[in-house]
């Protein structure tokens, strides 16, 4: 009896992944192969159209190079070279490519089907930490986060997900010989994945773990030296992925003050107001001020207004700042409030997953550049684990968050099918 209870709630558990899963993914397509096409001609001179070229546009070109032509690499780093690409994702799409299929439907499923896993592997993790609700809404967090576009498009999004919260996941249960296994296809993905290895030492320090764990967590760094020894034995340079990767931050490097300065900037004067150095559009900085003040007045006010009027107004003003914005205030609350999000939650969540979180946002800022920053933290499943919580926790934010990822995915679909930049 107690088997067959536990068989039912696994189905009825899996239906729910699987309506998360598609209902995003289906949304995606559809606006992508139908919404996009009816668009007219882009910038850029691109038209969306009915068929797989709309899921193939950016990183997913440097992809199909290399599973069609192998790595390339030169001393010239101002150029680019398909060796800034780690090799497990196109070794998959090759591998599916064997059976017949094009480049564009074997990557396009690669990454499509370890998202599905994602999820599922996620939602029983959590499950069993937090219970049923949560898992749901932590799912649903990473499933309709704008940002899942790169889960159905042809980039390594889900595989990457998928290997290192496997290994997170491992790593807790104490299961080290697959918490090694998932880190190792972690740090074949994309750079990224290193930061398991400093999250694994140190909770295996803190905890006082067994000597398995630090063996674990050294082993983790084995899809990259395998990559290196690689790029040595054919380019005669051990770090040719990290040189190649000069040619989009030149010689960057730290924590890119003057980027995320200008974004700030741009959120509060204008674009146009930024660019000329002068207030050349009052309008702009005079309208944020507005909605600051009516944020305030909403705030203290919130006593005789009541809490759901207050609630309906932050709604609103949130929506009208991101109409005066745009990207940019959506990126900086990503990628800092992810980070308080972490530090909020971090007794709620297991310490691997924290020192997880905060080692690659560590990295993610000190690439040197913002572009793709919201994008990797988004990649980064401890936030979509907290952010989940929090909707789990306070529920008027649950449908309007909701709403409004799913207002946000239906325009980044349309702009990564007319192939314009995204993230």
């Amino acid at each position: 009896m107690l088997k067959l209870k536990k068989l039912n709630f696994i189905d009825h558990s899996l239906f729910f992944i699987m309506l998360i899963w598609l209902s995003s993914r289906v949304l995606i397509a559809f606006t992508m192969l139908i919404i996009a096409p009816l668009f007219p001609v882009a910038s850029n001179g691109v038209i969306a159209t009915f068929s797989w070229d709309v899921f193939h546009a950016w990183d997913s070109v440097w992809y199909e190079k290399i599973v069609t032509n192998g790595y390339d690499f030169s001393s010239d780093v101002k150029q680019i070279h398909t060796v800034a690409f780690f090799p497990l994702f196109p070794l998959l799409c090759r591998l599916l490519m064997t059976i017949g299929l094009p480049f564009k439907i074997a990557s396009f499923l690669v990454n499509n089907l370890a998202f599905l896993a994602t999820l599922i592997i996620l939602y029983f993790w959590v499950e069993e930490l937090y219970g049923r609700s949560a898992a749901r809404w932590i799912i649903t967090t990473l499933a309709w986060c704008p940002y899942s576009i790169y889960g159905t498009v042809i980039y390594t999004e889900g595989l990457f997900l998928l290997c290192t919260t496997s290994a997170l996941r491992t790593f807790e249960k104490k299961q080290y010989t697959w918490a090694a296994f998932w880190g190792a296809l972690s740090t074949a993905i994309r750079v990224p994945g290193i930061t398991l290895i400093p999250a694994f030492l140190f909770v295996s320090w803190k905890e006082k773990r067994p000597i398995k764990a630090y063996i674990s967590s050294l082993t983790s760094a084995l899809g990259i030296i395998i990559y290196s020894l690689y790029c040595q034995i054919e380019f005669g340079d051990a770090l040719a992925f990290f040189h190649a990767q000069q040619a989009w931050r030149g010689d960057l490097k730290g924590f890119a003050w003057q980027g995320w300065w200008q974004m700030i900037m741009q959120i509060v004067m204008g674009f146009n107001n930024w660019k000329y150095g002068y207030i050349q559009q009052p309008w702009h900085p005079l309208l944020f001020l507005i909605i600051m003040v009516s944020g305030y007045l909403l705030y203290h006010f919130r006593l005789q207004l009541g809490f759901k009027k207050v609630h309906y107004g932050f709604y609103f003003l949130w929506l009208l700042m991101w109409l005066l914005a745009g990207d940019e205030l959506f990126k900086v609350v990503i990628v800092f409030g992810g980070i308080y999000l972490l530090w909020f939650f971090r007794y709620q969540i297991p310490l691997v997953t924290f020192v997880y979180g905060l080692c690659s946002y560590g990295l993610i800022l000190n690439t040197g550049i913002t572009p793709s920053a919201e994008r990797y933290a988004y990649g980064i499943v401890s936030l979509s684990i907290v952010f989940g919580l929090l909707l789990e926790r306070y529920s008027r934010l649950r449908y309007p968050v909701m709403f409004f990822f799913s207002l946000l995915m239906v325009i980044f679909s349309i702009r990564f099918a007319r192939d314009l930049w995204v993230a």
